[in-house]
């Protein structure tokens, strides 16, 4: 399902006038998109004998777990505040792993972690026989020093990266210590001989130490919910793989589970020419969709007003010779703060409705206050079909996150 593509016509006359009655700007999440989602990653699962976690770093809007915890095995972590709340909004296995834990958290983490995965040898030779001592499964994170990422500030294999330990002698001195390993070096990769190429180089380098362990983390990034990635041949190389080492295998889906199940709904407050026609709308790419910004990449259209759009990039599919290219801005002064450009069928007017896709990866994990602008409201379209309004925020959620 292109959830973009097919969003308005899954929603009845009712939830329609339902949506369009709310006041914006909203995040819109559909529980019946995600549990698609859900079905390919159960798929891999089932095919593959691999377990699922849920990457939290990617995606924690707890309002929408029940529909996410009959197919996924738990979650994945990155901090101490997203360990605790897999443990206490999630459940299943939790999996706690931080570039650097402190002293004075260390023991929090433990008591809601059912493994951790240190990133260093300093790391692990500091906490590993605290976690040991509560029978806390140990992991290291490994970085086979090459990866499959376009981006350079994504790339864990980066020149002088810190993320990991690559030293394989070094590491086969401390095997004793740890029971499985952690290797995250992919990012939206939807090559798969690529993934299979990396993965034939990291057995050659690593394979003596994984015929000692119990299990291997793949980390996320592997983007197989691409409608033109093989499934199957994925599910069978990592059911190769775990046969071959003996080991459990794992997967943390990030963008994978949330792939195309929300859009951010803005209206339009204001509208200029310079040079080209100009729309502001009442969010911000940098308070909203910041991953965007980062990036430099636009924010995909997903409707204006009762019109659905098959974009990509900001490229309108039946353009025609009237069609208007207009940028659409954020609210806040940052002169950047730029959705994209889009070509339409007419001009967007003050008060019209537009929505942008793919608002559910790395958008309210990163939500900030910047210019105080608005934060979205949460909204959830349920599987029965039910709209709710999870989250609103006002003054005081503002005031609150100051000091």
């Amino acid at each position: 399902m292109n959830f973009h593509r097919d969003f308005l016509a899954n929603l009845t006359d009712e939830q329609r006038q339902k949506v369009n009655a709310l006041p914006t700007p909203f995040y819109l999440i559909d529980e019946r998109a995600i549990v698609q989602n859900m079905q390919l990653i159960d798929q891999v699962c089932q095919q593959s004998g691999a377990k699922a976690l849920l990457a939290l770093k990617c995606f924690a809007t707890w309002g929408v777990f029940g529909a996410m915890k009959p197919y996924l095995h738990g979650t994945t972590s990155s901090s101490l505040k997203e360990v605790r709340l897999g443990k206490e909004c999630f459940g299943g296995e939790t999996h706690a792993y931080s570039v650097a834990y402190s002293r004075d958290e260390i023991d929090e983490v433990l008591q809601y972690s059912d493994k951790i995965i240190f990133n260093s040898f300093n790391q692990l030779a500091q906490f590993a026989d605290k976690a040991i001592a509560k029978n806390i499964p140990v992991g290291l994170r490994l970085n086979p020093q090459t990866s499959n990422s376009s981006f350079i500030i994504a790339d864990p294999a980066r020149p002088f990266s810190r993320l990991g330990e690559h030293d394989v002698d070094a590491i086969m001195a401390v095997a004793d210590k740890i029971t499985g390993v952690m290797i995250h070096n992919n990012c939206e990769n939807t090559d798969f001989d690529a993934f299979c190429q990396s993965l034939d180089d990291i057995e050659e380098r690593f394979g003596k130490l994984f015929h000692q362990l119990d299990w291997i983390s793949f980390g996320g990034g592997i983007h197989f919910i691409d409608p033109n990635y093989p499934v199957k041949a994925f599910a069978d190389r990592l059911k190769q793989f775990a046969n071959e080492y003996d080991v459990q295998v794992y997967l943390e889906p990030g963008e994978v589970s949330v792939h195309h199940t929300a859009v951010l709904v803005t209206s339009v407050l204001d509208t200029l020419h310079n040079g080209k026609p100009l729309a502001v709308v009442d969010a911000s790419i940098e308070a909203h969709m910041l991953d965007l910004l980062i990036y430099r990449q636009s924010a995909p259209l997903s409707f204006v007003n009762e019109t659905a759009y098959e974009l990509a990039g900001g490229d309108f599919d039946g353009e025609t010779a009237d069609d208007v290219a207009v940028r659409i801005y954020g609210k806040s002064c940052l002169a950047g703060d730029i959705f994209g450009d889009y070509l339409l069928d007419k001009p967007l007017n003050i008060g019209d409705k537009v929505a942008f896709a793919n608002a559910a990866p790395y958008t309210m994990v990163k939500k900030n206050w910047f210019n105080g602008v608005d934060m979205p409201a949460i909204v959830i379209i349920r599987e029965n079909g039910e709209i709710v309004v999870q989250k609103q925020f006002g003054y005081e959620d503002y005031k609150n996150s100051l000091s």
